[in-house]
């Protein structure tokens, strides 16, 4: 599969529609009557013609004039034209190939000298000039040009977690610009639609369609395609007939404020889309926190929504059907990747083969497709991970290092930090109370207040949480908001997923410790009172990155020796794109996996733009072998939880996912078809089961194989007794002549022996596999404990995670 891809440096996307082009080929049509009419007045016996002729040329040619002056007058604005990596080391050359272009579209080596501002020689080919609207767009429609980006200014700030990923568009040599930004990569996103006039799906400055693609935009109840869909959106369909027929009666998309169409109305779609591959949007922010500009992982990239999730029961309702059919039409319509933070509900279904999502994903997978899925929002608790299949890319959700300071100032005038999103004004010092009871009631947590509480009214209110139970929490806010109380303090176990409430009403977070002084002044004080602050964005050192409370944590229940998740991405406080339900309001802070999982979505475009012909368990194990086990600094990353502890692969898989390193991992465990038959045959699937996955006869062997053979980027053995050995086989993409030793960091209890445990790779021999004998030392049965097993060339190491549980048999006689 061909893949077109497009690399521009940092700056947004064209802030403006561009006017409609003037066609050069008037000119050249002109000049082709004036030679013709010359030629007739030597030649041609009616004179009068020819004048006539000539007298038609000249008021063209007069009107052309008249175009082209009235064009430099217009209102001229700096362009940054770029044409991607140089075609030659020679600079001068470049230059003058620059202004070469720049005359043909001004007309004249003067108007281009004048206009040029910069000539980009040197790093990479391009040029800025100030042109009018109308000229930038002729540029851009030039087969060497690549895009042109308007010439915005600049904040060091952005919206965060693409600086945090290092994959800053301000860098000239991460994987964001050695890709292309994606240009030409399809993502299809399986989700509750899109809100298309956002303005993070503009097309300004993208080129034609990929010609590959067989997608279509379907119209629908506010949705006509001739205005929505655009050369950014470039599918848009929907699917409710499976919903339709579980819910027995047609869909009354007027009592559920929903669009029988491709529009998100719930915003979910709309949000992910954003994240994966929105365009540069600038000076963005919720209620002027996080001020900066938005964008996709790869904003170059193309987008198809599919629409499957609908407003049901007070939330989005998708079923196995619709998205099978989703998955169908997208496998047709041509996508390179698709992101789903769909996950099923607990109970999980017991095999592969009952579930929807694995279904159409191994399908997909089956066609070069990569499909990237949420792991679920059911943690801390271990075995609550979702989407465990091994052909799917599962994503748990972190923290980056971005904090919403919030100053609580008591009437003793101490003063102490909590975390909100509070963005009203300064409250001034108010009564301060806590809702106590009879010493032999439990005491009252934040979940239990109500609007019968109304000596609430006029007071700042302190509750302590029995759980992290978020929607509880702002539930409780938005009773207390409703009967008068003026704000919340909220004393929770430690969580970077803050409780923000809407409408500038101060829900401020607080530790339990913080909490217990809070509530220490107001029994010891008669008149205690508080002040709240406006909250301030705060970036970098000392806040700490984390794997988000609600991340759903392995094991897999389904198939323990399978790790899950893979990666972890930023997930918590995400500013992305949502439908205006509030025409003030089009981007706000989410938190969730579903947040997670389009970050990586996008970063997957980004390396099938720079390696389309690696297969999606290269991409997978490109991504779990080189991310980052501490934070991008080098911190420690923890889990949040009860209690917060080091993260581990339960929480985060391979570790924090690290794109630029992705893109060069050196070593790749490659699977196929085969592998994934494999592992069917290894959980016990039988052979008719996996014949219809397959789509054709297939045999499991009489000798059941060990899924701890499966070539996964990871290690993962549920129950070890003394001894066991498994296989690996890595398949080299660096340098064709490389040596790679192995390092080994064993988990406690543990002796791990590699064999070979040198790698040497040449011309002739790209693939390699080995053996990895895990032996315990154990005495009693324990718990996961974890190490590694590294190889290293002294450029790359591909980390893979190992995951050993030992478990001794007890005796009964």
């Amino acid at each position: 599969m061909r893949i077109i891809s497009i690399l521009f440096s940092s700056i947004v996307n064209i802030k403006d529609n561009l006017l409609p082009v003037i066609s050069l080929s008037h000119t050249h049509a002109c000049a082709r009557m004036h030679t013709r009419t010359m030629n007739s007045v030597r030649c041609s016996k009616s004179s009068n013609r020819t004048l006539s002729l000539v007298f038609l040329c000249l008021l063209s040619f007069l009107n052309e004039q008249h175009t082209v002056l009235t064009l430099a007058e217009a209102k001229s604005n700096v362009y940054i034209v770029y044409m991607g990596a140089r075609q030659h080391d020679d600079p001068e050359l470049l230059a003058e190939t620059h202004h070469t272009m720049l005359t043909r579209v001004l007309g004249s080596i003067e108007a281009s000298a004048e206009a040029m501002v910069y000539s980009y020689k040197h790093g990479f080919s391009g040029f800025a000039a100030k042109l009018t609207k109308a000229q930038a767009q002729a540029i851009s429609e030039l087969p060497t040009v690549l895009q042109v980006i308007p010439n915005l200014f600049h904040k060091l700030q952005t919206t965060r977690s693409w600086d945090y990923l290092q994959l800053s568009s301000c860098s000239t040599t991460n994987v964001l610009h050695k890709s292309k930004m994606g240009n030409g990569v399809i993502i299809g996103l399986i989700d509750t639609g899109i809100w298309p006039e956002s303005q993070v799906f503009r097309d300004e400055g993208l080129g034609p369609i990929p010609s590959r693609w067989r997608g279509i935009c379907e119209s629908g109840e506010l949705f006509n395609t001739r205005m929505t869909c655009n050369r950014k959106l470039i599918g848009a369909r929907y699917f409710i007939k499976g919903l339709q027929a579980e819910y027995g009666q047609p869909y009354n998309s007027t009592e559920y404020q929903e669009c029988l169409s491709p529009r998100d109305r719930l915003g979910h779609g709309t949000s992910t889309s954003s994240i994966a591959c929105g365009s540069f949007v600038a000076n963005v922010s919720y209620n002027g926190l996080g001020v900066g500009t938005v964008r996709g992982g790869a904003p170059l990239a193309r987008l198809a929504m599919y629409k499957v999730c609908w407003n049901l029961y007070g939330g989005g309702v998708c079923t196995g059907a619709d998205i099978l059919k989703a998955f169908d039409e997208a496998i047709h319509d041509g996508v390179d990747v698709l992101s789903l933070s769909i996950a099923p509900d607990l109970p999980f279904p017991d095999l592969e083969i009952h579930n929807g999502i694995s279904i159409g994903a191994y399908h997909a997978v089956a066609k070069g497709i990569t499909v990237v899925c949420a792991a679920g929002n059911a943690g801390p608790s271990a075995q609550t991970i979702q989407n465990t299949s091994p052909w799917i890319i599962t994503v748990a959700a972190s923290t980056i290092d971005r904090s919403f300071p919030t100053p609580i100032t008591l009437g003793n005038n101490w003063t102490t930090m909590g975390q909100a999103m509070f963005t009203g004004k300064d409250t001034g010092f108010i009564n301060l109370v806590y809702p106590e009871v009879p010493e032999l009631l439990s005491p009252r947590h934040c979940e239990s207040l109500t609007p019968n509480d109304t000596w609430l009214a006029g007071n700042v209110a302190l509750c302590f949480t029995s759980n992290s139970n978020q929607n509880a929490v702002e539930d409780a806010a938005w009773s207390v908001k409703d009967i008068g109380c003026s704000g919340l303090i909220i004393a929770i176990n430690p969580s970077r997923s803050l409780h923000s409430c809407d409408d500038n009403f101060p829900c401020v977070q607080v530790s339990y410790e913080i909490g217990t002084q809070i509530l220490y002044y107001i029994r010891s004080t008669r008149n205690p009172l508080v002040r709240i602050r406006p909250s301030k964005t705060h970036l970098g050192r000392p806040v700490s990155t984390n794997v988000a409370y609600f991340s759903s944590r392995g094991p897999s229940s389904i198939s323990p020796a399978i790790l899950k998740p893979d990666v972890a991405a930023p997930g918590v406080h995400i500013l992305a794109a949502v439908s205006p339900h509030n025409p003030e309001i089009a981007y706000k802070f989410l938190s969730g996996t579903s947040m997670a999982t389009p970050h990586v979505s996008g970063i997957v475009a980004l390396l099938k733009s720079l390696h389309p012909d690696w297969s999606p368990a290269a991409i997978k194990s490109a991504l779990v072998t080189t991310a980052w086990t501490t934070d991008p600094s080098g911190e420690p990353v923890f889990a949040e939880g009860e209690p917060m502890k080091l993260a581990d692969p339960f929480d985060y898989g391979g570790g924090i996912v690290n794109s630029n390193r992705a893109a060069d991992p050196g070593l790749v465990y490659d699977m196929g078809t085969a592998d994934y038959i494999q592992y069917l045959c290894a959980m016990g699937n039988n052979n008719s089961a996996i014949s219809q996955l397959t789509e054709h006869p297939t045999f499991c062997p009489i000798k059941q194989p060990s899924i701890l053979d499966v070539n996964l980027p990871s290690i993962t053995i549920p129950t070890l007794g003394n001894s066991t050995t498994l296989t690996r086989t890595v398949t080299n993409v660096g340098a064709v002549n490389s040596r790679y030793v192995a390092i080994i960091e064993p988990p406690r209890g543990i002796t791990i022996a590699v064999k070979p445990n040198t790698l040497i790779f040449n011309s002739m021999i790209k693939t390699i596999s080995f053996t990895v004998r895990v032996s315990s030392t154990q005495k009693v049965s324990t718990g996961y404990s974890f190490g590694s097993l590294t190889w290293t060339d002294g450029m790359h190491t591909v980390r893979s995670p190992i995951s050993v549980r030992t478990e001794i048999v007890e005796s009964y006689d």
